[in-house]
């Protein structure tokens, strides 16, 4: 059963957030059972139909974003023609964060070869990666990806991460190989 009232009352709440909204926060805010918040959000939902935006829930919180076939259009609104898109070399550090985390720098600079100090500010500044303690034995900054990086993969936790096994080298397979240049 549609609350035109109450569906609008979110709506307003939603064009204004800068991080998705969880349904218990929207039911302390307007004062509301869960219950008619989960009901409400599940009407809008179905209501923009096929717009330029949709209503989603990512990260535990729900949030307009813009459809991902009217990519090209925002980006060149929002960047107004500069580049965003991250190097190689970020996304190669990034996906040794995700998968390895909490991970420290100099550990990421052992698994790719390269120092990625640059790359890790870089990742830092567009909060992507942050700061989450300290290795006990070292000392060095550990670092894990935050809930924006998941909003920007449209993942609700790291678990939604692809498995890494398929794209993995058969081990049996690269043992053959070696085993064969020794002989």
């Amino acid at each position: 059963m549609s609350n035109p009232e109450l569906e609008r009352s979110i709506e307003a709440i939603l064009m204004v957030v800068d991080e998705p909204v969880t349904e218990m926060t929207l039911a302390h805010v307007l004062n509301k059972p869960v219950e008619e918040i989960v009901e409400a959000l599940a009407e809008l939902t179905q209501s923009y139909g096929e717009r330029g935006f949709e209503l989603k829930a990512i990260t535990g919180g729900w949030r307009f974003y813009s459809r991902p076939e009217y990519s090209n259009a925002v980006e060149g609104f929002v960047l107004d023609g500069q580049q965003s898109r991250l190097t190689q070399a970020a996304l190669e550090t990034l996906a040794v964060i995700a998968y390895r985390q909490p991970v420290s720098r100099a550990r990421v600079s052992a698994i790719r070869g390269v120092n990625v100090e640059a790359v890790m500010k870089t990742l830092v500044t567009r909060g992507l990666v942050e700061e989450a303690g300290f290795e006990h034995e070292t000392g060095a900054i550990l670092y894990v990806t935050t809930s924006y990086f998941l909003e920007r993969l449209s993942l609700n936790s790291l678990m939604d991460l692809p498995a890494l096994a398929p794209y993995l080298p058969d081990l049996d397979r690269l043992d053959e190989v070696l085993d064969s240049l020794t002989d």
